[in-house]
């Protein structure tokens, strides 16, 4: 998104006052460390206009999926109780914030201790004070927890946007991208847990075919697990080369959707992602009100099957009044204005009263 433009071009404002950006080689920046517009995406709104008009979606920003479709479902209204258990660049908490006045409040979530201050910063300079909006650093696994810190008692609205932002995808050091070089690490929170280096390296090949089997659908499960497991892959770029010289005989597209999914497969793990939605899906019910009502975005068939089959248990046990039984995707507009949202679902479930 960056280019060599002064730091204020016409059409596009800074609030803040004016600091010379770092100087770097050649016409135009390189490294993501030096697209000053990509972390300061708010003061070029121009800029950003522009891509979006693209069919992009800028960097460092993240764009929320099915906006209309979710407020549908939620039907947030003045003085409901609204969690966004997946707070992201807070796209849908934003949406959702003006229609929960007066008397409303809404706390969000996130597991990430980098996007989140930012997240809440930006909420906080648009009007919303501590007794309307609340930030949690928390996995959505810990909802009962916040429930009891934020004292309340459950929701009338949840939304769930599972996977990962375009915030993370976007940062090369955060090792998400397989597009961009940088240090194989994939976790939410880069403070916890093990890096997916760290996994590769001690991972034996048959718990690395499954996995690649059961968080990614890999047809070639086998065949990578015996190439990569115990293997010593430090960068994004390395376990993609690693990828490619496993399978020599497929395709560039099979070659790019085969690397995807064992990104996929290996974030999924290293976040313990599975885990952390079967203990949400558990907790749901407790956690909304009578009446309440919940959005869950997936964007894997095994995010999908698991809360397809806790809300038709819950249906059929009466926990829940009525359920999704035909999941929701985006527009074809939205899939072509937005194509990080092709691949999303959502179901939706409204607790009995």
């Amino acid at each position: 998104m960056a280019d060599n433009s002064d730091p204020k071009p016409p059409g596009e404002t800074q609030s803040r006052p004016h600091q010379r950006r770092a100087r770097y080689r050649g016409t135009h920046p390189r490294t993501f460390s030096e697209k000053y517009k990509e972390h300061a995406p708010e003061r070029y709104a121009t800029t950003v206009a522009k891509v979006l008009a693209s069919g992009k979606t800028p960097a460092g920003t993240h764009r929320p999926i099915m906006v209309a479709e979710i407020l549908s479902v939620l039907a947030p209204s003045p003085g409901k109780i609204a969690i966004d258990v997946t707070l992201g660049h807070g796209g849908h908490t934003l949406e959702i914030l003006p229609l929960l006045r007066p008397g409303g409040r809404l706390a969000g979530l996130d597991a990430d201790p980098i996007e989140l201050p930012k997240t809440e910063s930006r909420i906080r300079a648009l009007g919303y004070g501590p007794e309307v909006f609340t930030a949690h650093r928390s996995n959505f696994a810990g909802l009962p927890k916040v429930l009891a810190q934020a004292g309340l008692p459950g929701a009338d609205l949840l939304l769930a946007d599972l996977g990962v932002s375009s915030m993370q995808i976007d940062d090369p050091s955060r090792g998400f991208s397989l597009k961009l070089n940088g240090p194989l690490d994939m976790r939410m929170n880069p403070h916890r847990g093990q890096s997916a280096a760290s996994l590769l390296a001690k991972i034996q090949a048959d718990a690395l075919a499954q996995l690649l089997t059961e968080a990614s659908d890999e047809p070639l499960a086998l065949e990578l697990g015996q190439a990569l497991a115990g293997r010593t892959l430090g960068t994004t770029v390395a376990l993609a080369a690693a990828v490619r010289a496993a399978l020599p005989r497929l395709n560039a597209d099979g070659l790019d959707l085969t690397i995807r999914r064992v990104f996929q497969a290996l974030r999924i793990a290293v976040n313990d992602e599975f885990s952390a939605l079967d203990t949400l899906l558990r907790h749901l019910p407790a956690c909304l009100n009578p009446g309440g009502r919940v959005a869950i975005l997936t964007f894997h068939s095994g995010e999908d099957r698991r809360v397809k089959k806790a809300f038709a248990a819950g249906l059929q046990d009466n926990t829940y009044s009525s359920i999704c039984h035909d999941v929701v995707r985006p527009t074809t507009e939205e899939r072509n204005s937005n194509p990080r949202s092709s691949p999303a679902k959502m179901r939706w479930a409204i607790r009995s009263l």
